[in-house]
């Protein structure tokens, strides 16, 4: 198959090519209103090995459809529209099993503990360490693939 490269809004057009296999690629998903975080996000979780999906925004996210296929999401907290906060909110209703990591430069004490309280896997500040966020992904994905709650 020839290598695509769709942007996210693509993505309906994009699913017409291709099935993803879950039990063999974890399927990434990043979410920041900020174009250059998702492209290094992208990059690196594609250097990692993992399927890559990048959204400008959790709207676009959530119309997307990739919440039933994806296998962790990255979110930054302060987005336009619906933020990190309640993007999280939403997803657990849906999927209260998947992981969540936070990256962000805006945290304080009243964000830490809503994003704890609501099952956030892990926290991690912009600008991000690669090393780190990809040992969080690897974390986060192992035990969601071993059924393990997030909580």
């Amino acid at each position: 198959m020839e290598n695509l490269h769709l942007p996210a809004y693509d993505y309906a057009v994009f699913q017409e090519f291709v099935v993803l296999d879950h039990s063999t690629v974890h399927v990434i998903v990043g979410i920041d209103d900020d174009v250059r975080i998702r492209e290094s996000l992208e990059s690196l979780v594609e250097s990692a090995g993992f399927a890559s999906f990048v959204f400008p925004s959790a709207e676009e996210f959530m119309r997307s459809g990739m919440l039933a296929k994806a296998s962790c999401l990255i979110t930054d907290i302060r987005m336009p529209g619906m933020d990190g906060i309640e993007l999280q909110l939403r997803v657990r209703l849906d999927r209260p099993e998947l992981p969540l990591i936070f990256i962000s430069g805006h945290y304080d004490d009243d964000i830490r503990r809503r994003a704890l309280a609501g099952g956030a896997f892990a926290l991690i500040d912009k600008p991000f360490d690669p090393g780190d966020l990809l040992a969080s992904i690897h974390r986060a994905t192992s035990e969601f693939q071993q059924g393990r709650p997030v909580d």
